[in-house]
């Protein structure tokens, strides 16, 4: 090639490159910052529950992030089944500073099979009435624990739904039909799954909680960022966002979508690749590579090109934690032991401030570093030329400094050094919808009660001693038990809120969910329901949520008031409250409270004075 030739072609290189940061000048990065990323450019790290080394280091880092897998909600077998270690995790990262970021990793540990036969799971009822158990209980956990939590939901497995359904949203699964009543009004298909974690965060009322989806370079069937490196980005990315629309990306019956899009870079050290599989997954550093190259300006624009098609700004997660100094050997601890890798020299090397910038423009808000399997490189032993640690020193000097403050949305940030760094005051956007918000869609089952009796919803309200809705004076005016854990209920004098019964709900020692509910209750629109409930001392009842579950004419709408038990006193009586959203129609479908246990607890709860 003539050296006229190579000019010519590299100015069209640079040309391609300065067009497509031109076209995003023009436009500004779009959507909200979730507020649970601090408006800045947020740096976390992975750390196991209990270790201390983020706490030691003495850097100000943003989040720590951990898996959960399948047997989180018991400890891996090691505690009770009520989701404590959650709760412990959270409340430990907090204490020291950052925020918790859960990688919910769960589906792929369900029986069954593993990633191939992720749609097979999704089909079994049972497999998912206890899978979406568990993803319930780590919103009410989230919940209880009040401060922000991140959850990133599944990696990769929409990716794999996307594959094995031959990108139809509305392949069969079993959602609705889990009979879990919060997803009742969800379609039984795979868009049904995805939608599942925000319609339970919704009626667990986990505000706190910000969702995010995953979203795998290789979904279209391409893999943009290695391989298929002269494919045109826009139609990939055009792919799985239509695949993903109906799955949480776009409008839904929920009324609420995901938050914010998690990206994984690589999933191992890139010389780990070079190594041992000969490929080669090294990204070119340089800022005028061309966009049909292996580099970090193709990945910006995929990721740009994703920001302007969603609205949804960008979390990248376990990035690698080589750098150029490392020893290309396993790492069992040694100094410099690990595999060479660029993407900690990338965003905090001697160009670090312009391409952290870069990437706050086409939307990433949070880095999250982290090794994908063992033998990787550490931010424990990752010295540098200088013999210092690597990330911990040059992410130390960036965050100590303040960090970077993030573009808001229709903005761009300046270059180093070309002016405020602030980019405008950004736009926190709105929370996750409430628990009030309508779910849409329609019930599969045509109105099945889910094993609750039709009862006929009376009320005894003109008995003197006990004005209430529901006092129980006289039986328990249609109210029935559902779920293994107990019994049936009835009318009894042992206690009493008001007048001279209540409802005794026994507890038969089996540990699980159940509920106690009445249909056909008459609950004006937007009133506040009161419970009042008795709680034995030393039950094993970990939470309780009262709850109104609406029929056809609302979609099915779920609104449920999760509440810990550990807030409420045991020995005495105390009031537990639901407000039905504005519009609810009345009669109700479902009036009740859903209590959770663990453990081979028998004992009696009371439920009195039920009002409105």
């Amino acid at each position: 090639m003539t050296n006229t030739i190579r000019r010519a072609f590299a100015a069209l290189l640079t040309l391609t490159c300065l067009g497509a940061l031109s076209a995003q000048a023009a436009t500004g990065v779009q959507g909200p910052v979730p507020p649970a990323f601090q408006n800045r450019l947020m740096v976390g790290l992975f750390e196991e529950a209990g270790q201390h080394w983020m706490r030691d280091s003495n850097v100000p880092w943003d989040a720590r992030y951990r898996y959960f897998t399948k047997g989180w909600a018991d400890n891996w077998g090691y505690g009770a089944r009520d989701g404590s270690w959650a709760a412990s995790f959270f409340t430990e990262t907090k204490a020291q500073g950052y925020v918790p970021v859960v990688t919910y990793y769960q589906l792929f540990g369900e029986p069954g099979g593993g990633e191939q036969e992720t749609l097979a799971k999704l089909k079994n009822a049972s497999t998912m009435r206890s899978y979406f158990e568990d993803v319930k209980l780590l919103l009410q956990r989230a919940k209880s624990f009040g401060s922000p939590v991140i959850l990133h939901v599944e990696p990769d497995v929409v990716g794999f739904l996307q594959f094995q359904t031959a990108s139809n949203p509305n392949a069969s699964a079993a959602i609705a039909s889990s009979g879990m009543p919060e997803l009742a009004g969800l379609p039984n298909t795979v868009a049904g799954w995805s939608l599942a974690f925000l319609q339970l965060r919704k009626a667990v009322g986990a505000n706190n909680v910000v969702l995010g989806l995953h979203i795998s370079a290789w979904a279209s069937g391409k893999d943009i960022a290695f391989n298929s490196l002269t494919d045109p980005l826009q139609p990939e990315v055009d792919k799985v966002v239509n695949f993903l629309k109906p799955l949480g990306l776009g409008t839904n019956v929920t009324g609420a979508t995901y938050d914010v899009l998690v990206g994984d870079p690589l999933d191992r050290d890139a010389d780990f690749y070079r190594l041992t599989q000969g490929a080669d997954h090294t990204w070119d550093m340089s800022d005028t590579a061309s966009l049909t190259s292996r580099s970090y300006n193709r990945y910006a624009e995929w990721l740009r090109l994703w920001n302007q098609t969603s609205g949804k700004r960008w979390m990248l997660w376990q990035i690698p934690l080589g750098n150029s100094n490392h020893l290309n050997i396993n790492n069992s601890g040694g100094a410099r032991q690990g595999y060479k890798d660029n993407r900690t020299e990338y965003f905090f090397g001697a160009s670090g401030d312009a391409h952290r910038r870069k990437f706050a423009n086409v939307g990433v808000v949070a880095m999250m570093y982290g090794a994908g399997a063992g033998g990787q490189s550490s931010y424990q032993n990752d010295q540098g030329t200088d013999g210092q640690p690597y990330l911990k020193q040059r992410a130390g000097t960036f965050l100590n400094a303040g960090g970077l403050v993030l573009p808001a949305a229709g903005t761009t940030l300046p270059p180093p050094g070309g002016g405020s760094t602030d980019g405008g005051t950004v736009d926190a956007g709105t929370p996750p919808a409430d628990a009030g918000t309508s779910d849409g869609g329609t019930r599969p089952d045509g109105g099945t009660d889910g094993g609750v009796d039709g009862g006929t919803g009376s009320s005894d309200a003109g008995t003197p001693a006990d004005p209430s809705q529901y006092g129980f004076e006289s039986n328990a005016q249609g109210w029935s038990a559902s779920g293994a854990a107990l019994s049936a209920v009835s009318a009894t004098t042992a206690k009493a809120y008001a007048g001279t019964r209540s409802l005794a709900v026994p507890f038969n020692g089996t540990s699980g969910n159940a509920t106690v509910a009445v249909s056909n209750a008459a609950v004006p629109s937007g009133r506040t329901v009161t419970f009042q409930l008795w709680l034995p001392t030393g039950s094993k009842i970990t939470g309780v949520q009262p709850y109104t579950l609406e029929g056809a004419a609302a979609n099915w709408r779920w609104t449920g008031n999760w509440i810990a038990a550990s807030s409420l006193k045991a020995g005495a009586w105390n009031a537990i409250t639901v407000k039905l959203p504005s519009g609810s129609t009345t009669p109700l479908y479902q009036l009740g409270v859903e209590f959770q246990t663990t453990g081979t607890w028998r004992g009696t709860v009371y439920l009195d004075s039920v009002s409105w």
